[in-house]
């Protein structure tokens, strides 16, 4: 790519030596601004900078798209060079080696990536990122005229277990001083050292665009020597114009077909000649206006609540419902160059629209011009889907004619030719056709960049022409945009990602499923496979009735409660977390859930505070503060693990320091039973020491399976093992007094300390 490529860093990819635990920073640089793309000086007083940041973010190995780190920029406009720094940085860790971290660039959606080479659902186009592999350098990404608009940067690692940062700053060099070119007024310009920067206008419903350089002559050398360059940078396609003048005869311009519209057009003019060698010439921008044949707005009418019961009934003919400028600026001037159908966008839901033409069904197709809709996705928060597009027509309607259509970004395609190419002046557009052996045509764009769409339609009759200037041909379409296609399938879950207030969708596939919508099965499980692996994750929790019978047996009856309660729900929450056909879902899901990680957490907290032999009063009150506690911080973020580590923490310190308060007391070791550390502390902390180590490092996607059901079996054995014994001076199922009325008051008030073995 022209424009963008490693800066004086080195090499995007260079070896460095061990370093311990890395913490990549995607820094741009903060010395004084560079110099304009080409430009040899740096002291140009037309060119300002400015830079941004954000919160850094822990790297995670790639399994499905939100693994990857998401970062979200606005390049504001009049922008000649946008840059980033790719450093890494060393902190305190384990050595790490050859750690490759893998960053994407895109401009205006997230990038759409596939690292782990899973395939996408049918007639889905994807366009190939642009990304940088770095292990332990520095290299720097200069991109020069970039889009100004929304830019994202992605970054991910390779399956590993070291723990990286990412922290991404952007620098931007925008230009305070433009010169804007009127069209055809020829604008004068002198280039000596410095380029020049321009911008043209180019208004709704423009043909053609056309920059011409006029009078060009030079003072100390042949011909012409002036590069221009029009349009914007993007990422990772480059659809940018450049002209080369040479010849002071020949006339130098460049045609533009259907340029991006209602937008300013960047042109940047650079001399060739020497340093010292002026070069002057005019320039002139041409633009080719053409009027839209719209369809008739009866159904907006009839819509209209205080209109007359006549006026409903009148049919308005098609007419031009816009006038633009022509290339001399009137208004007026211009030929039809497309039929408009005035599209309804229809908000259904985040990242969820549904479009539909406003008067009609079908889409009346012919061959005099095309058959234009325009999607509305420039809302900023519409790149974070997926645009799917159908169409669909007659097979009697279209038995020697066809249908093509181009799907296009800021611009329609508005010349149909043989090629089909489907390409406007900087944009490549995705290509679609109907004929009567395939009458259906479906599309999939995931994450749509940031701008308004265009379905172009035509009708095409490359044998007989002449058939085709009567006919017209009804297409049903049906445009929406979807969080996740089809929701993921059955065998995947479409969740909403937030990044700095930007919502973006991604599926999460479960049972060996992967790719972008969860359809590819070359790892999947079989209908055994997922009902084994059901089956081992809910009845590992039986394991839980082994501390339930204990507690009842020492009149523990809370710690039984919540060790009922932990059971229940793990083993519904599995049963209702698997995919496919082994799935059974009593409740929400994420009322599943959330009991699970409530009931998991109280059960280690009562466990240990149990250990502590705290006074009755004082272990409830803590029981009931504790699972407040653990409520409010599985509400605020449900996977962190200090979320659960931190009470846990505090219930052990609580639970060492009676155990040493005690110690002192009766001055020898607590609990003073051999055989109490033998044969039941030692074994339980063993399995709680086993658990926490493959909860927290050992489970992932592939094994969770079987660790998790390891985990549950491990945490039932542990509370089993280390429940404290019943006092002495207690009896099971005793009671203290009984009543000449049958009635039984269970209590026991001997909690003092010297009474606990």
């Amino acid at each position: 790519m022209r424009q963008a490529g490693t800066g004086t860093g080195g090499a995007a990819v260079a070896v460095v030596g061990p370093v311990a635990v890395p913490l990549l920073l995607l820094l741009l640089l903060a010395r004084s601004p560079p110099a304009a793309a080409g430009d040899g000086q740096k002291n140009d007083a037309r060119l300002v900078s400015e830079q941004f940041s954000q919160a850094p973010q822990k790297l995670a190995f790639y399994s499905w798209y939100g693994s990857a780190r998401l970062f979200h920029f606005r390049v504001p406009p009049d922008t000649v060079l946008l840059r980033w720094l790719l450093q890494v940085s060393r902190g305190s860790g384990p050595t790490c080696t050859n750690v490759e971290i893998t960053v994407y660039f895109r401009y205006g959606a997230p990038p759409v990536i596939n690292p782990l080479g899973t395939s996408f659902p049918d007639n889905t186009s994807v366009q190939p990122s642009f990304f940088l592999k770095m292990l332990h350098s520095n290299a720097s990404i200069n991109i020069s005229h970039p889009a100004p608009g929304d830019w994202f940067v992605a970054a991910h690692l390779p399956p590993s277990s070291h723990k990286i940062e990412v922290k991404p700053d952007m620098l931007v060099v925008r230009v305070v001083e433009v010169s804007i070119l009127d069209p055809d007024v020829p604008l004068p310009q002198t280039l000596l050292s410095h380029p020049s920067y321009l911008k043209v206008f180019v208004p709704e419903y423009t043909q053609e665009l056309r920059l011409e350089l006029q009078g060009c002559a030079s003072n100390g050398s042949l011909g012409c020597p002036v590069r221009l360059t029009v349009g914007s940078a993007t990422l990772p396609g480059n659809f940018q114009k450049v002209l080369t003048c040479s010849s002071p005869t020949q006339a130098c311009h460049l045609l533009l077909p259907s340029p991006p519209w209602d937008r300013w057009l960047q042109v940047t003019a650079k001399s060739l000649a020497g340093p010292r060698v002026s070069v002057a010439f005019s320039a002139v921008a041409a633009l080719t206006a053409c009027r839209p044949w719209s369809v008739n707005f009866q159904h907006l009418l009839q819509s209209t609540p205080n209109q007359s019961s006549n006026a409903s009934t009148v049919l308005l003919p098609p007419t031009p419902s816009y006038q633009d400028l022509d290339r001399t600026g009137r208004v007026g001037g211009g030929s039809f160059c497309l039929r408009s159908f005035p599209v309804l966008r229809e908000d259904v839901d985040v990242v969820s629209v549904r479009f539909q033409p406003l008067d009609r069904v079908s889409v009346v197709v012919q061959s005099d011009m095309p058959s234009v809709m325009r999607l509305n996705l420039n809302t900023g928060m519409d790149s974070g889907g997926s645009l799917t597009i159908s169409m669909r027509v007659n097979k009697t309607a279209i038995a020697n004619t066809s249908v093509v259509a181009c799907v296009t970004a800021a611009s329609p395609l508005l010349s149909f030719n043989a090629s089909l190419s489907c390409t406007t002046a900087f944009f490549q557009g995705h290509p679609l056709s109907l004929s009567a052996s395939s009458p259906t045509a479906n599309l999939i764009i995931p994450y749509p960049e940031t701008d308004n769409w265009y379905l172009s339609l035509q009708l095409m009759c490359p044998e007989r022409p002449e058939e085709c200037e009567q006919a017209s041909v009804l297409v049903e379409t049906t445009l929406n945009l979807v969080p996740c296609l089809n929701d993921c399938g059955p065998y995947g879950q479409c969740l909403l990602l937030r990044r700095h207030g930007y919502l973006y969708a991604g599926c999460s596939c479960k049972a060996g499923w992967r790719g972008w919508s969860c359809t590819d099965n070359s790892t999947a499980q079989s209908a055994a496979q997922q009902k084994a692996a059901a089956l081992l994750l809910t009845l590992s929790n039986l394991v839980f009735l082994a501390p339930i019978a204990i507690s009842v047996h020492r009149s523990l009856l809370v710690e039984a409660s919540v060790y009922a309660y932990t059971m229940f729900f793990s083993t519904f929450y599995h049963a209702c977390d698997q995919p496919g056909e082994a799935v059974l879902c009593i409740l929400n899901y994420d009322t599943l859930q959330y009991c699970d990680f409530l009931g998991s957490g109280v059960s280690i907290w009562v466990t240990v505070l149990c250990m502590a032999r705290l006074k009755a009063a004082l272990k409830y009150v803590l029981f009931l503060l504790g699972t407040l506690v653990f409520a409010m911080s599985l509400q605020l973020d449900r996977r962190a693990a200090w979320n659960t580590m931190g009470p846990c923490l505090f219930a052990i310190v609580v639970m060492v320091t009676m155990w040493v308060y005690r110690c002192g007391r009766r001055r020898h070791c607590y609990p003073p039973s051999w055989q109490r550390w033998v044969f039941y502390l030692l074994p339980g902390i063993s399995m709680a020491a086993v658990a926490i180590t493959i909860y927290t490092s050992m489970m992932t996607s592939d094994n969770y399976y079987y660790t998790h059901s390891i985990w549950h079996m491990l945490l039932a054995g542990s509370a089993a093992f280390l429940l404290p014994p019943r006092e002495q001076h207690t009896k099971p199922w005793a009671c203290s007094q009984k009543l000449t009325c049958h009635y039984e008051i269970c209590k026991n008030h001997r909690d003092e300390l010297y009474t606990v073995t």
